[in-house]
């Protein structure tokens, strides 16, 4: 669903993922989305525990099935064998399996959680983050800049991706991850210095 091509309040999460944090890359990041004119209208450092990380996390077929077929693509294109390093070449149970390793990777140190507003805010962050397997992200990206990680070597290591930051994927997981992660009185309305100059 398209949303309104003229609304400025449009909102989007984006978390720097432990990666991110234990490499001090969290001011950088933060910075790229400023400079593109994005509004930091939340942020906040969380540790989560492992509930709160599930449920960060979708629990539909649907999404599981996505997230497996995206890896099973990713295998079959670079002559990998699904079978032999997740034991079914299922997405929907390979999605699970990757769905886990997620929620644990984000418990094993803090992670900063931040809403951003702006037009069209979920894809000017997700054109600003880049792919979300590192190797594949065009340089320039966050993920393209700093990090090569890539689905073979992670799912060999049963590990998640080391991509640096979660961003919320459309619409329907912003608001879900704005609820999720940030009560109402932590996210502020304020209007920064250059807005009529850049709009």
């Amino acid at each position: 669903m398209k949303g309104n091509q003229t609304d400025k309040t449009e909102r989007t999460v984006v978390l720097v993922k432990p990666d991110g944090v234990v490499r001090g890359l969290v001011g950088e990041i933060i910075s790229r989305f400023e400079r593109r004119g994005l509004k930091l209208i939340a942020l906040k450092m969380v540790w989560p525990t492992r509930e709160h990380a599930d449920k960060h996390y979708p629990s539909q077929d649907e999404w599981f099935s996505s997230v497996g077929s995206r890896t099973v693509d990713f295998f079959k294109e670079h002559g990998v064998a699904v079978k032999e390093h997740f034991g079914t070449e299922d997405p929907i149970e390979i999605g699970k399996q990757v769905k886990g390793w997620l929620a644990d990777y984000l418990t094993r140190s803090p992670v900063v959680a931040m809403v951003l507003e702006g037009f069209h805010a979920i894809a000017v962050v997700r054109k600003l983050t880049g792919s979300t397997y590192p190797v594949e992200a065009a340089p320039g990206t966050i993920r393209g800049d700093y990090s090569v990680d890539t689905p073979a070597v992670a799912n060999a290591q049963k590990r998640v991706v080391k991509n640096i930051v979660h961003a919320s994927g459309n619409a329907q997981e912003a608001a879900h991850e704005i609820e999720h992660w940030f009560n109402p009185e932590e996210i502020h309305d304020y209007k920064r210095a250059e807005e009529e100059a850049m709009f």
